[in-house]
């Protein structure tokens, strides 16, 4: 299926997950959606899995958003303080479509209580409370990482909430990542569970080989200890001065540390001349994405540091913002360079980069899907090199293998059930939907003059609008003088029946006599003239309507 045609499934107001190889594109589509519902105003909860993949939509964790935190399960007692707390509900009440990134990473029971806990905050019994879920992911990529104490966990297809949610199935085929069929070759080979020879010899004429690249390739290891030392040793040997970038934060303290925890910047960036960094945000307006490789060619106290990309590009990178935003207010914001040492990485954090040239040591593969994930983070076999690989980094998982053909097969069945609908059903279909969960136009609140200017409309009298609008007649002659003075479209004239017509004559002399003496048109030499049982109140109405208030 094309990026295309799911985001119009999407549009449709299905329960959608979105899957296909490393570099379809998953990611971007997500965005897309994400930019359309923007665009009509529609709330949207925005997670992932994991801080990391959160950060990439510039979203949070599913954990955060629904407020289950590390939770396997909740009591009924639990959700009923979930329940109270007031910032929670409101999000639950406000937000129309849920959106969860790298779903391969989220055990099942976790969806199941994502889905106990939308139905209780939207006071509804439909899956999910009602709301339009959609799920993005690769089965074939990690799974999710079982702590000591929990219970077994299996991916969320295995999950109560899979099953009742009726998932469309969007199996994106186009290839965004890969620049090379050899490369894309290789990656479906191990997703098919059979290796051929052919991409055995390819990965094996790969080892120890230098990449084609005018940069130093970014390391991939499989544990956290063998990245720390190397960039820690790499840092060392330089001899330039090192520069200290420290980060910037305001807002909530638990919200920061929420995003310092999924952000890849560091707290505090070093950084030498010389030294091998690695962007970690997209900005292309400035001419870089997340995992941009360069080298810092300046930086020092004050000023911005400058790389330069394999590309030979100079670029100067100035301090990004990661933020957490609740019902369009910002809870939380952190600044810093978009920046990390890249001499070397994890395979877990490398998930959802796309590298110029990478060396990968997969000596130590230790889960299903780990050589996958590696090998896919680069575009062409030529920026590739193994430094190391057992046969658990070739293995999938051999019960996503098997699910992957129900996958394609559903997804061939979405495309086949799409595809029959004419575009006028299709934009129908996706009117309505748009149509139930756009916010209602907000009546635009009037301002006090326009509401007098309602009434003015409507013929009331004076005494008429000062009662309904619970003010006095004078306050209501104000609104009139700034209508007027503001150039409104104002007809006043019937209002003359709020004046006898004896007073009316009375007034219109004295204002013509004082007006033709001093060419102003100021009240109290007119009281003077029309005496005391002509009130100011009359005067200015009648001032009103013999035309001497002007438009400023």
């Amino acid at each position: 299926m094309t990026q295309k045609q799911a985001l119009e499934i999407l549009k449709m107001g299905n329960n959608v997950f979105v899957t296909g190889p490393a570099g379809s594109g998953k990611t971007h589509l997500i965005n897309q959606y994400i930019a359309h519902l923007r665009s009509e105003g529609v709330e949207i909860g925005i997670t992932a899995s994991t801080g990391i993949a959160a950060t990439h939509m510039g979203g949070v964790t599913i954990h955060s958003w629904t407020g289950m935190g590390i939770k396997s399960h909740m009591s009924d007692a639990e959700l009923d303080a979930l329940e109270e707390k007031q910032y929670l509900f409101r999000r639950f009440e406000k937000v129309k479509v849920l959106i969860i990134d790298e779903i391969s990473m989220l055990h099942h029971f976790r969806l199941d209580l994502v889905d106990k806990i939308a139905r209780r905050m939207k006071r509804s019994e439909a899956p999910f409370g009602g709301l339009q879920v959609i799920l993005c992911g690769d089965f074939f990529q990690l799974p999710p990482v079982t702590r000591a104490g929990e219970m077994e966990s299996y991916f969320v297809y295995k999950s109560d909430a899979w099953r009742d949610a009726g998932f469309t199935i969007c199996y994106l085929s186009e290839q965004f990542r890969q620049k090379d069929d050899v490369t894309i070759g290789i990656l479906n080979d191990i997703r098919s569970g059979e290796v051929s020879e052919r991409s055995r010899e390819l990965l094996k004429s790969r080892f120890n080989q230098k990449t084609v690249s005018h940069i130093e390739p970014t390391r991939l290891f499989t544990h956290n200890a063998d990245v720390d030392v190397l960039n820690i040793n790499e840092l060392g040997l330089l001899k330039t001065d090192e520069v200290e970038y420290g980060m910037v934060s305001k807002g909530n303290p638990v919200l920061i540390d929420i995003l310092k925890k999924s952000c890849l910047a560091p707290e505090i960036l070093r950084l030498r001349v010389g030294a091998r960094v690695m962007c970690v945000k997209n900005n292309f307006e400035a001419g870089y994405v997340n995992g941009t490789l360069g080298i810092v060619v300046e930086c020092g106290k004050g000023a911005d540091p400058v790389i330069r990309t394999a590309k030979g590009e100079l670029i100067t990178i100035v301090r990004a913002t990661w933020s957490i935003e609740e019902e369009g207010k910002i809870k939380a914001e952190i600044s810093q360079h978009p920046l990390r040492h890249a001499w070397a990485i994890t395979v877990h954090k490398s998930q959802g980069m796309s590298l110029d040239a990478v060396e990968v040591d997969l000596s130590k593969s230790f889960e299903p899907g780990m050589g996958y994930v590696a090998l896919s983070r680069v575009r062409t076999l030529e920026g590739l090199t193994i430094l190391g690989m057992n046969e658990n980094a070739l293995m999938v998982h051999p019960e996503v293998l098997e699910y992957d053909f129900e996958l394609r097969r559903a997804s061939e069945e979405s495309q086949a059930e799409f595809e029959e609908f004419d575009k006028k059903e299709i934009a129908e279909q996706q009117k309505t939907f748009l149509a139930s969960i756009k916010p209602a136009k907000k009546e635009k609140k009037l301002s006090t003059f326009e509401k007098t200017l309602e009434f003015v409309k409507e013929e009331y009298s004076i005494s008429e609008m000062a009662d309904k609008r619970g003010v006095g007649a004078e306050t209501i002659i104000d609104h009139l003088e700034t209508l007027v003075e503001d150039g409104a479209d104002i007809d006043i004239s019937y209002l003359k029946k709020d004046l006898s017509n004896a007073h009316f004559k009375k007034i219109e002399a004295a204002f013509e006599k004082v007006f033709d003496k001093t060419g102003e048109t100021r009240l109290t030499p007119v009281k003077d003239i029309v005496g005391a049982n002509i009130s100011y109140k009359d005067i200015r109405l009648a001032r009103l309507l013999l035309g001497y208030v002007k438009k400023k």
